[in-house]
């Protein structure tokens, strides 16, 4: 029997079987079986391939992916499924940063040929509604698949282009489907206030907590049911392996940055409260190897990090840092500030921890200011963050002011959990 290079190079990529997608539902159910090699959890896609790609059969295929699309032995999902001859896949869909990862922070790679694979690739770096509809129409697909790695966070913008494939898939008429993967900082909790409505932006389109406590295929479930005026024709690839309280470096998965300030899963635990600097005028430690865990601005010293030692948050201590950062706030000058240490992360809570940061930024250095354009609004989407903090708020009040809004996103998200 002759094997053709495409059929050759796509045996490698199926391992275990995959059972039936429930009817109705598009959500894969089969026990992990772990191949050699493999962590104990098998990504959306790993499952996917190991069904010969069944739920893909038929279709011309775009992929919305980046670099984090890989399999357990690290190959691009892309470059495994374009030699399949199991899978038509046509395009491929790029958010930001980019199919390749080439760009940086409100940057994308444009419309272009993949050099690899001769796949056209398109951009949809703030792209929605009609016009990411028209691409979807443009590229000839009948069904998109997403497979991106998240980090947790409201403001981290992949959830925000799932939100906008899906509505622009609906419009165009394709089918959805979504490779879940881990929420690396775990999904044991909802934290954090809940976007207000009228401070809907590209960091948050819907009304969910600061960090969401969800996988990406949970997110599409609750996208598809409670905001999309036209939902779309969802199908789901769950993980296998994996429980609401593991962190990412139990699950044996390889981690690649899901954007160039993301390095680490180390990263990804503080983000969804560090983040909010960015809505201020110290450095969020961009241009540093430590982004989001250094923070700092010029005239501050030891007392900021003594002030939020005072507060003996759980799980994390902080220590009296400077640094220069090599790009964005401060680009080569020293600043000094602090560097968070987590201790436990079971018990640290990295979005108070972040609203404590800004009430003794505020107490200990005379130059504290938010940015002009009130970008802490857009990230904690509400006014109330920013304006308690001014009145004089402590940590308690801010975290308390939320806590009605919290409840019933809790309420909300709880009916769309596919992992215990």
């Amino acid at each position: 029997m002759s094997l053709s290079r495409r059929g050759l190079l796509a045996a490698g990529g199926a391992v275990g079987a995959l059972a039936a997608t429930a009817a109705g539902t598009g959500v894969a159910t089969a026990a992990p079986t772990p191949g050699k090699g493999h962590g104990r959890v098998r990504t959306g896609f790993d499952r996917l391939a190991a069904d010969g790609y069944a739920l893909l059969k038929g279709q011309k295929v775009g992929v919305v992916t980046n670099p984090t699309g890989i399999t357990s032995d690290v190959r691009h999902i892309v470059d495994v499924m374009h030699p399949d001859e199991r899978v038509n896949l046509v395009a491929v869909f790029g958010p930001e940063h980019g199919f390749r990862g080439t760009a940086q922070a409100g940057g994308s790679e444009g419309r272009y040929d993949d050099p690899a694979t001769g796949l056209p690739v398109y951009d949809t770096y703030l792209k929605s509604g009609q016009p990411l509809a028209d691409v979807f129409t443009a590229s000839g697909v009948d069904t998109v698949v997403f497979d991106i790695q998240d980090a947790g966070a409201r403001f981290y913008t992949y959830i925000w282009t799932l939100y906008d494939c899906m509505e622009a898939a609906a419009l165009a008429g394709k089918r959805f489907v979504v490779l879940d993967r881990p929420n690396p900082v775990t999904g044991r909790a909802a934290l954090g206030p809940v976007l207000d409505p009228a401070f809907s932006t590209f960091v948050g389109r819907r009304e969910i907590s600061q960090a969401h406590g969800m996988t990406v295929t949970e997110l599409a479930l609750l996208f598809n049911k409670e905001y999309l005026a036209r939902p779309v024709d969802l199908r789901i690839v769950k993980m296998s392996g994996w429980k609401r309280a593991d962190f990412f470096d139990t699950t044996g998965l390889p981690w690649v940055p899901p954007s160039p300030n993301m390095p680490t899963p180390d990263t990804a635990l503080v983000y969804s409260g560090t983040c909010l600097f960015e809505g201020t005028n110290l450095s969020e430690g961009r241009g540093t190897t430590r982004p989001f865990e250094l923070i700092g601005a010029e005239g501050i010293d030891h007392r900021w990090a003594a002030a939020a030692n005072a507060l003996d948050l759980p799980g994390v201590a902080f220590r009296e840092a400077y640094f220069a950062p090599t790009f964005s706030k401060f680009q080569g000058r020293t600043v000094g500030g602090v560097q968070l240490h987590v201790q436990d992360r079971e018990a640290f809570d990295p979005v108070r921890t972040g609203i404590a940061l800004l009430v003794t930024a505020k107490r200990a250095w005379s130059g504290f200011a938010w940015r002009s354009d009130n970008w802490i609004d857009k990230l904690t989407g509400n006014t109330r963050v920013r304006t308690m903090i001014d009145a004089g708020a402590d940590t308690d009040e801010v975290v308390g002011a939320w806590a009605e809004d919290l409840a019933t996103f809790r309420a909300v998200r709880k009916r769309y959990l596919q992992y215990r």
